[in-house]
């Protein structure tokens, strides 16, 4: 059945105003200016004056990211050839479902607090992906060079089939790369050191300059990614993050721990021979019931606001609505609220707004409404446009728009699993979604009900990424999205 996007568009409605009913946005500071007038005073004044342990911090980071991302890819590289195979597919789904805080408060019992937790928790979940976007690649490469049976798999896929995705390859890696580096700055809120424990460090001691110098250091390192990653030293600077990693200090775990991580996943019932009634209506009824609701609500108001977002925002980078300098500003400001990672934006409106989901869903909202305006504004830039047509908010309302509606509720499709997932570990700020009780479940040491909270969790974002790719299969009134846009906002 073919839906209409008018269907769609009024059932969104209708969910979103209905998790707005639910959504706890009551809990404010008593005076948030207060607080936002110090973080402007931080920010105006950025203090280096620990030089040294900020750049460790980013040297740290880079390295973290250059590993998990390393190591994603050349697993996600050997799974790619096999990811039709039932198996290898499905156990490629599970691990990419799952985020890579998770990962670190799941591998935190078995690995502690150390290198090799941070390059697994990175790893593992992007390795799924890889293998995911390699493997389309490669049947790309297969349908555009259509080979004789007569040719060995092995040999067509390593002299055919892989020199051709090469290139589309690196530069997916290239990307990868980047969310890596977001990835490995936020797992410093668990005690990594990288730049998201200097962030978190400074804010609980008020240190806002010091903060804002951790927020520019992060951005001077994410945003010229492009120019200071050169291929020809890929290698070098793998082995160099490699070697600082295998240096970095790390506390003991003591022996049998993983003996103690294998039995503590054990569900307590059968560890124990304690009733199951009882652990079931406390993982089930009591936290994953709770922790699922919260996560679909938010995650749903958190959607509607990267939807409305990007509708007024993709026109900031189209030059004939916003004029060249105004779309030079607003390429700058897309870029920045897509490079700051939403945990960390959270984090830090969590300290102005106070704990409740409005700090979650304006961190979520901002910054994937800026990855859906930053690629739609470079579709609207690409239109053919007549000579002597209208300009600004007119072109924007009655041309750019509807034209590009398609591709604009394809995308917000694409992202919603993103979104949900990343709604999940918004919980570790201490907002009731699965997360809050993945951690507090870590805090005592109760494994088992972290495992099953996670499959909660795993299942959660599998439902709405199957719900996701039959809404855009069954809206098909629009035209496709370009190939590379769609796999990068998909992962």
């Amino acid at each position: 059945m073919i839906l209409q996007r008018r269907h769609v568009l009024a059932g969104f409605a209708a969910l979103t105003l209905m998790a707005l009913w639910f959504a706890d946005l009551g809990a404010m500071r008593p005076d948030p200016w207060m607080t936002l007038r110090a973080i402007g005073q931080g920010i105006l004044h950025p203090d280096f004056s620990d030089i040294a342990g900020l750049l460790r911090a980013t040297g740290l980071t880079v390295a973290f990211a250059f590993c998990g991302v390393g190591l994603g890819a050349v697993l996600g590289l050997l799974l790619a050839p096999f990811y039709g195979r039932a198996a290898v597919r499905l156990t490629c789904i599970a691990v990419r479902s799952v985020h890579e805080l998770f990962w670190a408060l799941l591998l935190l019992g078995l690995t502690g607090l150390s290198p090799l937790t941070g390059v697994l928790a990175i790893g593992l979940p992007y390795a799924g992906i890889f293998a995911k976007v390699f493997s389309e690649y490669l049947e790309d490469a297969a349908a555009s060079a259509p080979l004789s049976r007569r040719l060995p798999r092995l040999t067509a896929l390593l002299w055919v089939r892989l020199p051709q995705a090469l290139p589309q390859m690196r530069t997916y890696t290239l990307y990868r790369l980047e969310c890596g580096l977001r990835s490995s700055a936020v797992l410093g809120f668990i005690g990594l050191p990288t730049l998201g424990f200097q962030l978190e460090t400074a804010f609980k001691q008020a240190q806002y300059g010091q903060a804002a110098a951790v927020l520019a250091l992060f951005l001077a390192l994410i945003l010229p990614l492009r120019f200071w990653v050169i291929w020809r030293l890929v290698p070098l600077m793998l082995a160099a993050s490699a070697t600082a990693l295998i240096w970095l200090p790390t506390p003991p775990m003591g022996q049998g721990a993983l003996m103690r991580f294998l039995t503590g996943i054990v569900p307590s019932p059968l560890r124990t021979g304690a009733d199951w009634g009882g652990w079931l209506d406390k993982v089930l009824l009591q936290q994953a019931l709770p922790g699922s609701i919260d996560t679909l609500i938010l995650s749903q108001v958190a959607l509607a606001a990267a939807a409305l977002i990007a509708a007024v925002a993709f026109p900031a980078i189209v030059p004939r609505v916003v004029g060249r300098a105004g779309a030079v500003i607003g390429h700058g400001v897309l870029v920045v609220l897509r490079s700051i990672p939403d945990y960390m934006l959270a984090f830090v409106l969590l300290q102005v707004l106070g704990p409740s989901m409005l700090p979650a869903i304006l961190a979520l909202g901002l910054h994937n409404g800026a990855i859906i305006a930053h690629l739609l504004g470079r579709q609207a830039a690409g239109l053919p446009q007549r000579t002597g047509g209208p300009r600004g908010v007119t072109l924007w309302a009655w041309d750019l728009f509807p034209r590009l509606s398609p591709a604009f509720w394809a995308l917000c499709l694409y992202r919603w699993e993103i979104i949900l997932r990343d709604s999940a570990i918004m919980g570790l700020l201490g907002i009731g979604t699965l997360g809050f009780y993945i951690q507090s479940n870590v805090q005592t040491l109760r494994m088992d009900r972290v495992v099953a909270l996670l499959v909660v969790s795993a299942l959660l974002t599998l439902l709405i990424d199957t719900l996701s790719r039959r809404l855009r299969r069954a809206m098909r009134d629009g035209p496709p999205l370009r190939i590379e846009a769609s796999r990068c906002l998909a992962t």
